[in-house]
């Protein structure tokens, strides 16, 4: 089909079709929608691209799997080769980028755009991993600011802005490498061995040290202490590391203390995330299922949202404990969000919001 890329890859020479991969053969619409949080009711809803996509997608994810950004001004939308958008409040398209040509091993675009200052900063790894890249666009008009190469391969990791004592950093998570830049210039901060796996899971820190975590086909967790410059591989700015109870996609979370792991079946570890001594392995959930969704937490509980649209209710600490169950009766993928006291949850056909 005209302007289609074939799903086909390589590997050692020969030519595959990932089995999770499907959709570049049909039309898609990729629309902004705005909701009113108040009464769940459209407000506007807008056509970002029509057409047929560049890349497949995975069979569990849509064309929209990254989240939107916003600074009260402008919201801005990511959808891999089909561009980036700006929008205002009221649906009006401020600008468009369009960032080039992404191959995602046939696996769609899962990074999301993140804001500083005055600049939309976007992950764009490539299946050639010689032509992965950071970029930075100015917010009010989309001109490209900055564009730093990137030696690795596809990943679909969202980078974490982090501010230490002295210093913003933006912390990538990569299979060849982990890599901080300077989120102003994208200059490179210092560097550390990738995670050996697919880059899914995104990073998370303190204003002392960054995690980061990857599930397949190694599994690995370590902290890396914030502001050095260099290459750390291999020296004391990495306190520690652990390599099991780590998931395919969701991100661990940071929650007081501890950092939590979870793996594809919901099973947790607590760490302590200064020392890395693990609190408890193990943590199982009432009944078996499956987790594409990252944990999020509040008032004390994490919250985990299976793709059965189940959330079990755990409560934060060194000890495992299984407080409820919920759920919202459809399948969930995407990972909830918490805003002003609600949950908001979207699930394959529904969005829901949650709250007193």
């Amino acid at each position: 089909m005209p302007g289609a890329k074939a799903v086909k890859h390589t590997d050692n020479g020969k030519e595959f079709l990932h089995p999770d991969s499907v959709g570049a053969d049909k039309k898609q619409t990729f629309k902004v929608i705005s909701i009113d949080r108040e009464s769940g009711k459209i407000v506007w809803q807008t056509t970002a691209w029509e057409g047929t996509p560049y890349d497949n997608r995975h069979r569990k994810s849509s064309y929209a799997a990254s989240t939107p950004a916003t600074d009260g001004k402008l919201v801005y939308a990511f959808f891999g080769t089909e561009g980036l958008y700006a929008y205002d409040f009221k649906g009006k398209l401020a600008w468009k980028a369009d960032l080039g040509k992404l191959g995602t091993v046939g696996m769609g675009t899962g990074t999301s755009p993140i804001l500083f200052n005055d600049l939309v900063i976007v992950q764009c790894d490539e299946e050639n991993g010689e032509a992965s890249f950071i970029v930075a666009v100015d917010k009010k008009t989309g001109k490209e600011a900055w564009r730093t190469p990137r030696k690795v391969q596809v990943s679909w990791s969202t980078p974490l802005l982090v501010k230490t004592a002295t210093r913003s950093e933006l912390i990538t998570s990569g299979t060849e490498f982990v890599v901080a830049y300077d989120p102003a210039t994208g200059k490179e901060l210092w560097r550390h061995k990738g995670v050996e796996s697919n880059a899914i899971p995104s990073p998370v820190a303190n204003n002392e040290m960054v995690f980061l975590v990857a599930g397949f086909p190694a599994k690995i967790a370590m902290a890396i202490k914030l502001g050095q410059n260099g290459d750390l591989t291999g020296t004391p700015n990495v306190p520690w590391r652990y390599a099991k109870g780590t998931a395919y996609v969701p991100s661990p979370i940071l929650y007081g203390d501890y950092l939590y792991l979870t793996t594809d079946r919901g099973i947790l570890t607590c760490l302590d995330a200064k020392t890395g001594e693990v609190k408890y392995e193990g943590g199982r959930i009432p009944f078996p299922a499956t987790f594409t969704a990252s944990p999020v937490a509040f008032e004390g509980k994490i919250l985990m949202t299976s793709e059965d649209g189940d959330t079990f209710i755990v409560k934060a600490g060194p000890k495992h404990e299984v407080l409820g169950t919920n759920s919202v009766g459809e399948p969930v993928y995407a990972s909830p969000a918490i805003a002003d006291g609600r949950i908001f949850i979207r699930g394959e056909k529904n969005l829901y919001c949650i709250g007193t």
